[in-house]
């Protein structure tokens, strides 16, 4: 058994109980995954307040982590025991239900093809923060076709996806010029960022930016209002749903090892930077305090979770190391203690 963070019913983070959970067997195309490090995201709320995919309770939250391999089916190629690796182990547009063990326990299974080798220079909580963000982040400039040259006005660059975008915008896509959002503590934050102009949105409405731009990238869902500064002719994607202007596109995002692959060697040469919120990274044993502060909406970039009790006692691992293409997870039992 592990440790893991799981909710019986739909609520609160005070649904949240910390109890004891299986530990996996990889499929003959997953890693098992010690947990190092772990980031908690807006779904990762939606999720536990309601039903908003077909979920089997009781769950364990939790899409992003970062961690180091400890057995692997048998089809299993890419990826050795004693590897670091990140990813997004959540594949909502997938026709199977969530995963019912999130990040938020000591050992997960994911998918070979969901992950990718850590980047070297990065730590195990720099890592965390990046999946889901940074894939939503991507897909957003491949749904709206972004060029390179274009001029591109980001909306809440601040967010956990926007500083990605910010970064992503000039660093990836070759954008001329980027203008993001962000109320005026994170002004000179969001300017370090690489943003050529920072709008506070306290101080400043959209109808008095005075510019209109090539691309919106919208990351808060209010292009109903943000539109005002698009050309005519330009893409507006919003990555809330559903879009809240009839012109502009959603984007979801595809969870995939060789995207975070890509983008490796931006990390590794320092050009494109994980963000985590200061206030952080939060103890295992502080998830629901974590919860409470990423559902206040002010976050700078990411929450991260570290101090996961088997990394803490460097507790090892002495099941399975390679397994035979047919086994199956086993998730059935679980307690709370």
């Amino acid at each position: 058994m592990q440790r893991a963070w799981i909710y019986e019913e739909y609520g609160s983070s005070e649904v949240l109980k910390l109890g004891d959970f299986p530990i996996p067997i990889p499929k003959a195309n997953e890693l098992l995954v010690q947990v190092r490090a772990a980031a908690l995201n807006p779904i990762d709320s939606k999720r536990r307040q309601r039903p908003l995919f077909p979920s089997v309770l009781p769950a364990v939250p939790g899409c992003d982590m970062a961690g180091l391999v400890v057995a692997k089916g048998g089809n299993v190629t890419k990826f050795d025991v004693g590897d670091e690796v990140y990813g997004n182990i959540q594949d909502f547009n997938a026709e199977e239900k969530p995963k019912q063990l999130g990040t938020l326990a000591e050992f997960i299974v994911v998918e070979e093809s969901f992950v990718s080798k850590k980047p070297k220079n990065l730590s195990f909580e720099e890592a965390a923060s990046l999946p889901l963000a940074v894939q939503t982040a991507l897909e957003g400039f491949k749904t709206g076709r972004f060029k390179e040259g274009q001029e591109i006005f980001v909306v809440g660059g601040a967010g956990g996806v926007g500083t990605l975008v910010v970064q992503l915008a000039k660093t990836v896509f070759g954008a001329s010029s980027v203008v993001a959002t962000c109320s005026t503590p994170k002004v000179e934050f969001v300017k370090i960022l690489g943003a050529d102009e920072v709008v506070d949105y306290r101080k400043i409405k959209y109808e008095e930016v005075g510019k209109k731009y090539d691309f919106l990238y919208d990351t808060i869902g209010d292009c109903k209002n943000s539109y005002v500064v698009a050309k005519e002719e330009a893409a507006i994607v919003d990555i809330c749903w559903p879009p809240s202007h009839p012109k502009a596109v959603y984007s979801s995002l595809t969870v995939s090892g060789e995207d975070l692959e890509k983008l490796n060697p931006y990390l590794e040469s320092g050009k494109l930077k994980a963000v985590i919120d200061p206030t952080g990274p939060y103890n295992f044993s502080d998830v629901i305090q974590a919860f409470r502060y990423l559902e206040t909406g002010r976050a700078r970039g990411k929450v991260v979770i570290s101090g996961f009790p088997s990394s803490l006692n460097n507790k090892p691992f002495n099941g399975f190391t390679h397994l035979p293409a047919a086994e199956e997870s086993q998730l059935s039992h679980y307690s709370l203690l």
